[in-house]
């Protein structure tokens, strides 16, 4: 679901000049979701350049929790200084602003169902079809995948979009392996604007022990 604020009912927006589009397509050098859905393991760089992302997509908090019959619990929350600026569309910021680690413990993978928010900004221009497509592997196989869309996002909005994934049952061995290869377990995020790739995130797991030295 998204929550966005402000909002203006029955009118109708235009999509981002055709610059725009044009750019945004240039700096993603094409990638396409069925590429990116075709990859049989995580990239050794980022698909797209800061410059990519046109549509000013700022994202200012975000939250997983795993979501049990009985409640939520929350397992990880991250939010941005409300000091911090904009993001700037320059190629010479450092890649790992778009490269974080996380260490869940072995407890994440019983979780049947893990729920994520995330609050992001947008600039002047709407988004048509803004889609997300997250890739995990372990050792350069593909063990899970996901495909998320939302329709459309108002230009100069606030945004919430709630997201509940399925989790795959894993083998019980492939489970065992998987805690015990601290970080090699990977995941590639693509974000794409009508089909055009505007942000490109890495991540790694760590499933030991939360009280094991990292």
């Amino acid at each position: 679901s998204v929550e966005h604020d402000p909002g203006q009912s029955g009118a109708r927006i235009p999509r981002a000049p055709r610059a725009h589009a044009r750019l945004c397509r240039a700096a993603a050098m094409d990638v396409t979701p069925e590429y990116v859905n075709a990859l049989l393991g995580p990239t050794d760089s980022f698909l797209c350049r800061f410059s990519a992302n046109v549509y000013r997509i700022d994202c200012h908090a975000f939250t997983i929790r795993a979501v049990e019959d009985n409640g939520e619990r929350l397992l990880f929350e991250i939010r941005k200084d409300p000091d911090e600026s904009e993001p700037a569309l320059s190629d010479d910021i450092d890649d790992s602003a778009r490269f974080i680690r996380y260490h869940f413990g072995p407890s994440f993978l019983g979780y049947p169902t893990i729920g994520t928010s995330l609050e992001f900004t947008i600039g002047e221009h709407p988004l048509h079809n803004f889609r997300m497509i997250e890739r995990h592997y372990f050792k350069n196989i593909l063990i899970k995948s996901f495909d998320f869309t939302l329709p459309f996002v108002i230009p100069n909005s606030n945004n919430t979009w709630e997201v509940i994934y399925t989790m795959p049952e894993l083998d019980p061995r492939l489970k065992e392996e998987i805690i015990n290869s601290p970080w090699a377990t990977k995941s590639d995020s693509f974000y794409f604007v009508d089909n055009a790739l505007v942000m490109h995130n890495k991540a790694e797991y760590n499933y030991g022990e939360l009280d094991a030295p990292a």
